[in-house]
């Protein structure tokens, strides 16, 4: 954290976008400690909201992207390779890809608020020839509910902020199951509203 916290102090909003997207890709950076620490940096004065949600919106996008480029050019064996060395396992890359068959699009959305899915699912998605635009219809809208999600949890705890942990463990699968059951009302109703459509 205090790596973090130095980043953050030198590069400003730079340093959110360069640590998400090495948080995302798989380095061993605690992202939502992350993103809570920045909110708790808005809470005192020392960064402005928006630009803070821009910047971390960006480091997202840059992270998850990039791996979903990865997934498209190298594939599982180069996730086999090189992902132990930045902690993506191959238990978690067969545990990832299960979900990835039942789910598909709704794991980009959710999948970063579940420990350990968000660093594999993108290149899931690339191996699976998603198109460019399917992957970021859900993996955009994702990053952005979860980078608000957390800065503005950190804001909202102030001081607190480092009780981020107890939140995560006990309100966390809830906030998942609630996300899950709003996408498939949304993409009920879409649906729906296509059919009407044609």
């Amino acid at each position: 954290m205090q790596y973090l916290s130095g980043l953050i102090e030198h590069y400003g909003y730079i340093g959110i976008i360069l640590a998400l997207i090495g948080g995302i890709i798989g380095l061993p950076i605690p992202d939502e400690v992350l993103l809570t620490y920045v909110g708790f940096n808005v809470y005192q004065g020392r960064m402005l909201f928006v630009p803070a949600l821009l910047s971390a919106f960006v480091g997202g996008l840059g992270g998850i992207t990039l791996s979903y480029l990865i997934g498209i050019k190298l594939g599982l064996p180069f996730l086999k390779k090189f992902g132990p060395k930045f902690h993506i396992t191959e238990e978690r890359v067969a545990r990832t890809r299960k979900l990835f068959v039942k789910f598909g699009p709704f794991l980009l959305l959710i999948g970063y608020f579940i420990p350990g899915i968000r660093h594999v699912v993108a290149y899931l998605s690339g191996m699976n020839g998603y198109t460019y635009k399917k992957f970021a219809t859900f993996a955009y809208l994702g990053a952005m509910i979860w980078c608000l999600t957390f800065i503005t949890l950190g804001r909202m705890l102030g001081e607190n902020w480092t009780q981020v942990g107890f939140f995560l463990s006990r309100y966390s699968i809830y906030f998942v199951f609630l996300l899950i059951v709003g996408c498939l009302i949304y993409y009920t109703y879409w649906k729906k509203s296509r059919a009407f459509g044609k």
